[in-house]
């Protein structure tokens, strides 16, 4: 297709819950693309998982027609955790759509990812949703729109995604407003891959838009950062259905299947070009970098390959979490997986479980921190039994984060002794309205990861929203907390924790592993210390065998012997007796947040 002024490329962008799927539905549905039999809520959302938590996880694309222009439309995640599959999905469009909920107004995430398109100089297309609920107030959340990010109120689309009213109007001003792609048909090959999929049956499938040149189906084609020539079996568009074409050209967005096996030859990111007349790379993405760590292993020791072939095939549909292998005294063989926040954490654990059918134990999440050694040299630690001891250290830095907190004016008081429970540092306080504040607070990672988001929500009755920042390294004062059973450290018990706050970790961690371990034929110490000292302690008592039931009534010295004799038994078996764990402690245990 040669005439660029026809066609739109946009992103729909939104805090959680703002209706982007439900408005992609209507779009597709006012254009004719999904015939009205089969259609159904949330249509773009493919995977089990996004249905059930009614959520968008991976980012989707899909080509429509409206007023003889071709709108290509990519519905992105709004969770804080997959900020990363929003801007990427941007550097392929000329332009947003910006989705604000009628009656709870901007929230971090808009904040987020509005400044993410203005950053790539996208046109932005705002509209106000869900005008028809009881709580709407559109006009109040059109002049917070006007105030805070600057688009003008008269200007400002108010829709009801769920019933249809407006959408029409607002495609319109999609044909108005966002400008069309530029690009040379003449010009050699340059397109950019924005997400893959990986499919049993046809090899990797890659969405890419076309910046420059005409991709054909059966051309030969070079991936410049992966170095490899591969043949395009199949190119097509997705309306909604998989539709082969005969090729696609500049400013189009379509999929390519060219027979990969590996999905790390078709990388987010990569630039496809032609073998023959190959063209400059263009700028990819920088790799995201994982935020919150934690092990997984199987529960049962066999299924190691299965877990690591899981591990790889579902990296090929989302290249943003890392692993790789480490092991446990306790835990046995499994993989240290890095994660971009803690709801990726979840849903990748939830996958591997239900998609591959595998029993896992995950331990306690943790950040990375820098461990500083007395000459100088810096250490990653992303494991806290990797962490060197006290007296080699000369102090551990651990990531801070800024976190944006937006909330009606009645919690504010509540959310700041949150953020103040958990090292924070307020940085600013801003009204948005007269109702609304923005609160932006400097906090260690580590303190937000466990259940912060969980209590954030709690607090303000599910109205504030949360959104942060990495900020870099800052030294603090950290000590390692080890839990030893029977004087033994057990790893996957390991923890870093801030000093004021090592000895809590280290009684709730006895207190609950004395409730988990049975008990054994002989005493069981739980410790929990910090370097060489002790700072909380249970013990498990030993089963005892009635041994003085057959002597009754004569001499106590009899009865003494039989009591001797049994300690000095259960004293011998202590030394070469090991502390049985049962599967089911690890998994209570880790989860500490309960």
């Amino acid at each position: 297709m040669s005439d660029l002024s026809r066609l739109r490329n946009l992103a729909i962008v939104a805090h959680v819950d703002h209706g982007k799927s439900t408005l992609a539905d209507r779009f597709l549905e006012l254009s004719g693309a999904v015939d009205a039999r089969d259609m159904r809520a949330q249509y773009l959302d493919s995977m089990d998982i996004e249905r059930e938590r009614g959520i968008t996880i991976k980012a989707q694309n899909v080509r429509i027609n409206w007023a003889g222009h071709i709108i290509n439309l990519i519905d992105t995640p709004g969770h804080v955790d997959f900020g990363y599959e929003v801007s990427r999905s941007l550097a392929a469009c000329e332009g947003v759509v910006l989705v604000v909920d009628a009656s709870q107004g901007i929230e971090a995430q808009t904040l987020a990812n509005c400044y993410l398109a203005m950053e790539h100089d996208l046109a932005i297309v705002a509209a106000v949703n869900k005008i028809d609920l009881p709580a709407a107030d559109p006009d109040r959340v059109c002049g917070e729109i006007e105030r805070v990010l600057g688009v003008p109120a008269d200007e400002i689309l108010r829709i009801s995604a769920k019933s249809g009213f407006g959408v029409s109007e607002l495609l319109d001003a999609i044909v108005e407003r966002i400008p069309p792609p530029v690009g040379d048909a003449d010009a050699p090959l340059q397109a950019l891959i924005f997400d893959s999929i990986y499919d049993p049956y046809r090899g990797v499938i890659s969405s890419l838009r076309v910046f420059n040149g005409t991709l054909t189906t059966g051309a030969k084609l070079r991936f410049l950062q992966a170095g490899n020539n591969h043949d395009a079996e199949e190119i097509g568009t997705r309306l909604p259905v998989p539709t082969p074409v005969p090729s696609l050209g500049p400013g189009e967005v379509g999929y390519l299947i060219a027979g990969i096996k590996d999905v790390g030859q078709a990388r987010v990111g990569e630039t496809v070009s032609s073998a023959v007349r190959p063209s400059e790379p263009l700028d990819g993405y920088l790799d995201p970098k994982p935020m919150v760590f934690c092990g997984l292993y199987p529960v049962e020791g066999d299924s190691y390959a299965d877990l690591r072939e899981s591990l790889e095939r579902l990296r090929l549909n989302d290249s943003s979490f890392t692993y790789e292998p480490e092991t446990s005294g306790a835990l046995g063989f499994g993989f240290r997986c890095g994660f971009l926040g803690l709801l990726h954490m979840e849903i990748v654990r939830e996958r591997l479980e239900r998609e591959y059918d595998l029993d896992l134990v995950a331990t306690a999440p943790n950040v990375e921190y820098r461990a500083i050694a007395l000459d100088g040299t810096v250490s990653v630690v992303d494991n806290p039994s990797a962490l060197p001891a006290p007296n080699e250290i000369a102090g551990i830095e651990e990531p801070y984060v800024a976190i944006t907190m937006l909330t009606p004016a009645e919690y504010v008081g509540t959310l700041m002794e949150l953020a103040q429970g958990r090292r924070g540092d307020l940085k600013k306080m801003e009204y948005l309205s007269e109702e609304r504040l923005e609160i932006v607070y400097e906090v260690p990672l580590a303190e937000i990861v466990m259940d912060f988001f969980d209590q954030l929500k709690s607090r303000s009755k599910g109205y504030a929203s949360l959104d942060y920042d990495p900020i870099g390294y800052r030294e603090s004062k950290l000590v390692k907390v080890d839990i030893m059973l029977n004087g033994v450290p057990v790893d996957a018990f390991s923890s870093i924790a801030h000093r004021d706050k090592a000895y809590d970790y280290g009684k709730r961690m006895t207190d609950k592993l004395k409730e988990l371990i049975p008990r054994q034929l002989f005493d069981v110490p739980i410790q929990a210390a910090i370097g060489g000292r002790i700072i909380a302690r249970e013990t498990v008592k030993a089963k005892r065998k009635d041994v003085i039931a057959k002597c009754y009534g004569g001499d106590i010295t009899r009865k003494r012997k039989l009591l001797e004799k049994q300690k000095a038994g259960k004293k011998r078996m202590k030394q070469i007796g090991s502390v049985e764990v049962p599967q089911e402690a690890f998994v209570a245990a880790l989860k500490l947040g309960d």
